[in-house]
């Protein structure tokens, strides 16, 4: 799957990602910040404007906007937010603007810098933590009330570590929003599939690292893309339910740039929430 860029890139230093593909994924969103994917791009001060006056949204998927529902009142609380995996100047700076006390961990120093660049620029106060999302072992135990994990788990082999890390380090009743990608966008071949012809050329679980050819996979790295894994719904919601989280909240999403979104929704939301006993 293409993260998306926006312009071609000459880099060839990345890491070897079949030696250390966190390493790669890393330097590869670094590359993407260069590149001004649009999941890199921050938000504007007139997005803070609103967020301060209440008038705010953020998405976890491509499209459709989080229910305001979900989220805890941020202004008349003192709410701990954790930004998982979601740097990249967007969610964190609204959700701080909207009046919650928020940390972004990330994998991508470029990435965190786009937050951090929002929050000199808005005056805000956002905690940045670098570090691989399966090992949040700087974040206390049941040290947030909310966290926002954005689509980010399709970029690691395994995703019950996410979980369960997630669930430690979220206080009782403390609720999660995730985004994951439906496995089915994973069973085709992508080139085809951006054709409209969807031929089955995989099988779940997906890795980049070993389900494409040798040469589609350069075509990434050349393109310092990061390299992606389609999990199972057993990981992805089964996971969740495994880490000690009930799932309480649950929509679909589909991407308008995705041939496949015109046949079926191709990602999930999830509202989670962790037991008070």
């Amino acid at each position: 799957m293409s993260a998306e860029n926006s312009e071609p890139t000459s880099r060839t230093s990345l890491p070897d990602p079949a030696d250390d593909i966190v390493a790669y994924n890393k330097a590869a969103w670094n590359e993407q910040v260069r590149q001004k994917n649009r999941w890199t791009v921050p938000v504007t001060p007139a997005d803070i404007e609103r967020a301060r006056n209440d008038d705010w949204s953020i998405i976890l998927t491509p499209e459709k906007p989080v229910p305001r529902d979900w989220f805890p009142d941020f202004r008349g609380d003192n709410v701990d937010v954790l930004c998982l995996a979601g740097a990249g100047g967007q969610q964190a700076p609204i959700l701080a603007a909207a009046g919650a006390n928020v940390t972004v961990f990330d994998n991508s120093p470029s990435q965190l810098e786009q937050d951090e660049l929002v929050a000199k620029r808005e005056s805000l106060q956002i905690r940045t933590v670098q570090g691989d999302m399966a090992d949040l072992s700087e974040l206390d135990d049941a040290s947030f009330d909310f966290v926002v994990h954005p689509c980010s788990n399709g970029f690691v082999p395994d995703i019950k570590p996410v979980w369960k890390e997630a669930s430690r380090v979220m206080r009782p009743g403390a609720t999660m929003i995730s985004g994951v990608i439906n496995p089915i966008f994973h069973l085709f071949d992508d080139e085809l599939m951006d054709q409209g012809e969807f031929k089955v050329a995989h099988a779940i679980p997906f890795s980049d690292l070993t389900s494409i050819s040798a040469e589609q996979r350069q075509k990434f790295i050349d393109a310092g893309e990061p390299l992606c894994f389609g999990h199972t719904l057993t990981d992805q919601i089964g996971g969740q339910i495994a880490a000690g989280l009930q799932v309480i909240g649950f929509f679909e999403d589909g991407w308008s740039e995705w041939k496949l979104s015109e046949y079926i929704m191709t990602f999930i939301a999830t509202r989670s929430l962790k037991s008070l006993s």
